[in-house]
């Protein structure tokens, strides 16, 4: 029988329902069995740890527009049914392989799985050690799992990339999302930045605002440039970081001052904008893409330091994650309607406990 429980397959033998009697040890996952459909609560069997991996008691998973778009079949990679999606985790180590030698069992740790490795939405996972990241003992299982995708993709994009220095004026689109908040979190509180936040409600913007943003503007009710000219003047933004895309991203780039830096984060709103380079060319300006998971990838070093100082950063008191919404494992499909009807705001963290 095959044994790999993460990737493109999951043993269907594995699917079985817990026998009245007799049954073995099971546990509870949220698999995703057809494409397009709501995700299906099961239990499986576990199976032996390898010498390098790491069986993880989960306590949260974070719920990411990934996971959606790998259950739709329409993510960069695209695993084929039957398999649990989620790809980070924050939990308690429950057994080693015997060449582990980084946790030990009881340890609080998080982690990051894939694309295309997938598998946190459910009650335990196995991972490699080289995946997993020991939790500080300020730092809380639940503040822990909002870090992995949301605050790395803020400090890659923000420090890696854009190189924001203390004083300069960062621009965030989608401010009251989970990305967006982290990148507000990080420019104010650990950058020493300014940080305009754009949202597309006054109830997002003003949660934005409290969240440490210096100043807010509603894009739904007009231009998105001229107000931002009222917030700073003809100069421009130093920094702006973008995960709307479409018209939002062309205005957003027009906010930028003289060598301004622009990162694109995504695409949320459903367009992919031509890149007008007379602008870049006019202001050399400087425009740059961040895909978080990659650098996993090609630079995990960069990866890896990122994430730590994530960690560091709570650790210290300097960042204060929001989560907005919390489900349990059977409201799976309940948490995906909540993000893709965009009620979400901060991080949408499953439960298991």
């Amino acid at each position: 029988m095959a044994t790999a429980f993460s990737g493109r397959c999951i043993p269907r033998i594995w699917l079985r329902r817990r026998a009245t009697l007799g049954g073995g040890r099971q546990y509870r996952v949220a698999l995703c069995t057809e494409l397009k459909q709501p995700l299906v609560i099961k239990e499986v069997a576990p199976r032996p740890v390898r010498p390098h991996e790491v069986r993880i008691d989960v306590h949260f998973c974070g719920i990411n527009f990934a996971d959606i778009l790998c259950s739709r079949g329409q993510y960069q990679y695209r695993p084929h049914p039957p398999f649990i999606p989620g790809i980070e985790f924050s939990g308690t180590v429950l057994e080693t392989g015997t060449d582990v030698s980084t946790v030990k069992e009881g340890d609080r740790v998080i982690g990051l799985k894939g694309p295309p490795e997938l598998s946190c939405m459910a009650e335990e996972c196995i991972i490699d050690q080289k995946a997993l990241w020991q939790i500080p003992e300020k730092v809380s299982l639940r503040e822990a799992a909002t870090l992995p995708v949301t605050y790395v993709t803020a400090i890659l994009a923000l420090e890696h990339r854009a190189r924001t220095q203390p004083g300069e004026t960062v621009l965030v689109t989608a401010a009251a999302g989970a990305t967006g908040l982290a990148v507000i979190d990080v420019a104010t509180n650990v950058l020493q930045a300014k940080v305009i936040a754009a949202a597309g409600s006054d109830e997002k913007c003003k949660l934005a605002m409290q969240r440490g943003a210096q100043s807010s503007v509603n894009y739904s009710r007009g231009s998105l440039k001229e107000e931002v000219r009222k917030l700073v003047g003809s100069g421009g933004v130093s920094v702006a970081i973008d995960a709307v895309g479409g018209d939002i991203f062309l205005d957003t780039l027009r906010c930028l001052a003289w060598e301004g830096r622009i990162v694109v984060l995504g695409f949320a709103g459903g367009s992919i904008a031509s890149l007008p380079t007379n602008l870049l060319l006019l202001k050399n300006i400087t425009a740059m893409g961040l895909f978080f998971t990659r650098y996993r990838e090609q630079d995990f070093p960069v990866f890896s330091r990122s994430l730590s100082s994530a960690l560091q950063y709570c650790q210290e008191g300097r960042l204060q994650p929001h989560v907005g919404a919390v489900f349990k494992l059977e409201e799976v499909n309940d948490a995906f309607r909540h993000v893709i009807q965009r009620k979400s705001t901060g991080k949408v963290l499953l439960s298991f406990k």
